[in-house]
């Protein structure tokens, strides 16, 4: 049974309207609170790089973990997670919380739960202690290469606590943190999506209004990324064009294969994923419309 403050998923293609349909849907529903589940939107200072709520969206209705991290600051799935659910727990006390973002991985740990890895072995930890970081990240290398390959290395605590789980475990760290609590949760959740050639469209025209917006200076203010925040779609292509590599066209031209690209793999992603029910945005449909389509779909009234 649903009860009145359950969460509301919304997840979606990057360029699809996310951010209009989730506003319309806290206006149909009255007393909502929008969630962030962006990988990158959770981060200040990439405002335009990550199509980020603009303060007048946002001052519309409460908001929640939008630019709450340090661009120099890491956060993984877990660590992200546990920020939303501690956002999902406050919000659902008084409204209902609609969180939003297309970041599969992330929006899945949310969801799904990530299940626990080994605790800390004080006795293997201080083994670690004593060793170099470089012997460190060498083995970890070698028992887990995908994982070290999206650690921060620098990171001594990172590396040896991925170490650590990788010899508690027997398994890779990145492999055993892709798996879940829970396989079929029941949830009120939504996958939009557009027809390619719309979706891929809109994915141009808005890297050409980010670019008008100023994303170049908006990156090029960014001195000390950190290896999480570097990942989102558009900053090596921005640093490559700082750094002369790059024509302005030929920056714009790559930004928008990449994101492309990413609009691809998360159909891909969100097919494999049978919680979150499938809503096609049609070209002419208005963010108020497909609002009131999701909450008929799910079954959904103002309180």
């Amino acid at each position: 049974m649903i009860t009145l403050h359950a969460p509301l998923y919304l997840a979606g293609q990057t360029g699809c309207g996310k951010t209009a349909v989730a506003m319309e849907l806290a206006n149909q529903l009255g007393i909502a609170e929008i969630i962030n589940a962006d990988a990158y939107q959770v981060y200040r200072g990439i405002e335009i790089l990550s199509a980020a709520p603009s303060p007048e969206e946002q001052a519309k209705c409460p908001h929640h973990l939008f630019g709450v991290l340090a661009p120099d600051e890491e956060c993984d799935a877990a660590s992200f997670a546990r920020l939303a659910r501690t956002a999902i727990d406050e919000v659902s006390s008084r409204a209902i919380p609609i969180l939003v973002g297309g970041s599969g991985l992330y929006l899945k740990a949310i969801t799904h739960g990530l299940a626990p890895t080994p605790k800390a072995d004080p006795e293997l930890r201080e083994l670690l202690d004593q060793r170099t970081l470089k012997s460190l990240i060498e083995e970890y290398a070698d028992l887990d290469p995908d994982g070290a390959a999206q650690t921060n290395l620098k990171n001594r605590r990172y590396v040896t606590r991925n170490l650590e789980i990788c010899l508690l475990s027997g398994r890779p760290a990145s492999e055993l943190k892709q798996e879940w609590k829970d396989d079929a949760p029941q949830l009120d959740a939504v996958y939009l999506f557009r027809e390619r050639e719309e979706i891929y469209d809109r994915i141009n025209r808005r890297t050409h209004a980010m670019v008008e917006a100023g994303v170049v200076a908006e990156i090029a203010a960014q001195t000390n990324l950190s290896q999480t925040a570097a990942k989102a779609i558009g900053v090596r292509e921005i640093q490559a064009h700082l750094a002369g590599d790059l024509s302005r066209e030929e920056m714009i031209e790559q930004i928008q294969q990449t994101t492309r690209r990413y609009a691809k793999r998360q159909a891909s992603w969100f097919k494999r994923e049978a919680v979150f029910r499938r809503i096609e945005i049609t070209q002419t449909a208005s963010p108020a419309e497909t609002a009131a389509r999701i909450l008929s779909e799910l079954g959904r009234t103002r309180p």
